[in-house]
């Protein structure tokens, strides 16, 4: 995991240079869960949920030396705000995830990718935080090309009969994962550090993810080995290392920036999809990604990264 601290303003060679860390971690995701169900010959809520909450669990369990530093700048605040982030962020993973069962990839990626929108919303309305006119346009920038890479599939059917309550389950795990991100900023900005902050939320997250398998029959036993390997490299990759990289990130630069970056986040993993499994985007996708980092750049601009 980089080494950051979030009680020092960093240079913007080090905030670009974890930014990338952390989107590049994140976007391995993707890989590494094909490479789990594919190896576990399994599909569905279910499965996803169980490799959700095991990452987390793992992750969770590889900080728990930030502990020993409970007691150093921890204030009733941090820990309130560490705790409900971490509720946000297994709500984010339990709704998104689920989502896929009812409606098509397409529609849950572009839905749950507003994030931007949101964050910049709260930020506006609860810290009044007004965006920039720059950072505005950079987001309407950024959501076409957000849209255009939805499309790539999407004439694939979706999954069930019930795509209402899948697309609105992906919005709920943008809201959430909105919300998570300005609660994690809120706790350091109480004078918690980025790796306390993570274990807390992480294992609240943790928690409120791991009996949520069973209301779909799935185990936690009973898998090749080959799964829980891939199942604690997705603790250590995308989420020790890409998603702590993410909370330090919104002490130093707006959070709407952040979740901009993330949007960057299909490209990689279709990059990377492309390497390891032969699938080339098509038109909408390339053209889409084209102007999503059109959008990305004129809000970071905006936003004087």
């Amino acid at each position: 995991m980089p080494v950051i601290d979030s009680s020092s303003r960093a240079t913007k060679s080090q905030i670009i240079f974890i930014l990338s860390i952390g989107v590049f971690a994140i976007s391995t995701a993707a890989i590494i869960i094909r490479l789990a169900t594919e190896a576990a010959g399994l599909r569905g809520s279910g499965f996803s949920l169980f490799l959700a909450a095991s990452r987390l669990t793992i992750a969770s369990f590889i900080m728990l030396p930030a502990w020993r530093s409970l007691y150093q700048n921890l204030t009733a605040k941090s820990l309130f705000y560490s705790t409900l982030a971490g509720v946000f962020l297994g709500l984010h993973y339990a709704t998104w995830i689920t989502s896929l069962s009812y409606t098509s990839i397409a529609a849950s990626t572009t839905l749950v990718t507003t994030n931007p929108v949101w964050v910049t919303l709260i930020s506006w309305f609860w810290f009044k935080e007004k965006p920039s006119i720059s950072t505005i346009i950079g987001i309407s920038i950024a959501m076409v090309g957000g849209v255009l890479i939805g499309l790539d599939g999407i004439t694939m059917n979706a999954k069930g009969s019930h795509v209402l309550w899948g697309n609105f389950l992906a919005l709920v795990g943008s809201w959430a994962i909105s919300i998570y991100f300005l609660l994690g900023r809120e706790a350091q900005r109480q004078g918690l550090g980025t790796s306390l902050y993570a274990a807390i939320a992480y294992s609240a997250a943790a928690l409120t993810l791991l009996p949520l398998p069973q209301f779909f029959a799935t185990p936690y036993l009973g898998y090749p080995l080959s799964v829980y390997a891939y199942t604690i490299l997705l603790a250590l990759l995308p989420q020790l290392i890409g998603q702590t990289s993410l909370n330090w990130a919104v002490t130093q630069i707006s959070p709407t920036v952040v979740t901009l970056v993330i949007t960057l986040e299909p490209i990689v993993a279709s990059f990377l999809g492309y390497l390891l499994f032969g699938e080339f985007p098509n038109s909408y996708a390339i053209v889409g990604s084209l102007i999503l980092l059109i959008g990305v750049s004129t809000a970071a601009v905006g936003s004087q990264l």
